[in-house]
């Protein structure tokens, strides 16, 4: 078996995670860490520190990254709308500097998950895949002919921006009625406790409420539900426009399982009314947690199918 191996990062709202995953996307080693509040260099001390506690045995050919978006791409310039201290922070050029000789790829983190379950998970096998993250943020990424697809910016895929309800809640991109403004983790805590629901603890999560739900507590139940509906008008929406085959949804809040999954499926099929859209499989991410690192490694090891920049 080949030696060579890539350093994945994984960073978003919630976390950052790092790993060394080998070319049949197994992760050897990995360390994570809850993402800071900080500066832009408190973030990168951060990212350092976990780099720095990894160590291999096999012959590194390259970094692999998915990061929150939005970001300037291929350059990678990231701004990602849930780490508010970074803005056009040059993420590319400093893994450069640390990894001298490597090759550095940078994408959104929504598309290193949609790269991961397409090459080892939930899309393997299928050319056209829809990979989700909902979590901090709700991002998403696009494998169309067994390719993917960047857009004119790289940043395509991004269904978290999708409306679903016009004169519905503020979204931090600016816009109304945003799938992310109602189906991430923090809006949905939010609408809950506008609603009545108390967590047991200050900090009230999506965790929180998803256990809460999971305990029959009608307000919590009632918040899934809200985010599984608006989940499924959003992929409705995309199968129509993009005639997928899989849609594979990770990230925090989709360990829910049924009590998010159940009004997302229902949704979806009362929306996709087209033939064409009826056989689509939405499924929870395959790879779990680790979704993003494989992906990420899967820009360095399969760079013909989803590297499409230099």
């Amino acid at each position: 078996m080949s030696d060579e191996r890539v350093l994945a990062v994984d960073i978003g709202g919630t976390k950052m995670a790092v790993g060394i995953v080998d070319p049949n996307g197994r992760v050897e080693s990995y360390e994570r860490t809850e993402t800071p509040r900080v500066d832009a260099e408190g973030l990168w001390r951060t990212l350092e520190a976990l780099l720095d506690k990894l160590h291999t045995d096999g012959e590194l050919i390259g970094v692999g990254v998915g990061c929150g978006g939005p970001m300037k791409w291929p350059s990678a310039e990231v701004s990602p709308l849930n780490i508010p201290g970074w803005r056009d922070f040059p993420l590319r050029d400093r893994l450069r500097e640390r990894h001298p000789g490597l090759a550095v790829r940078v994408h959104n983190d929504a598309v290193a998950v949609a790269v991961g379950e397409h090459w080892r998970g939930a899309g393997k096998g299928s050319d056209n895949v829809l990979g989700m993250v909902v979590s901090t943020g709700v991002g998403g990424g696009l494998i169309l002919g067994g390719r993917l697809i960047d857009g004119a910016s790289g940043n395509a895929g991004h269904i978290g921006h999708i409306v679903v309800d016009p004169g519905g809640l503020p979204c931090t991109c600016g816009g109304r009625g945003c799938l992310e403004a109602i189906a991430r983790g923090p809006a949905l805590a939010a609408w809950a406790e506008a609603e009545g629901w108390r967590a047991e603890q200050p900090a009230a999560t999506a965790k929180d409420l998803a256990a809460d739900a999971g305990r029959g507590h009608p307000i919590a139940v009632a918040a899934m539900r809200r985010a599984g509906r608006a989940l499924g008008i959003a992929i409705a929406s995309a199968t129509h426009l993009c005639d997928l085959d899989v849609v594979a949804i990770g990230g925090g809040l989709a360990q829910a399982g049924p009590l998010l999954f159940a009004p997302l499926e229902e949704t979806f099929r009362a929306h996709a009314r087209m033939r064409f859209a009826r056989n689509v499989r939405v499924v929870p991410a395959a790879l779990g947690q680790t979704a993003g690192l494989v992906g990420a490694a899967a820009l360095i090891f399969e760079g013909g199918s989803y590297w499409n920049a230099d």
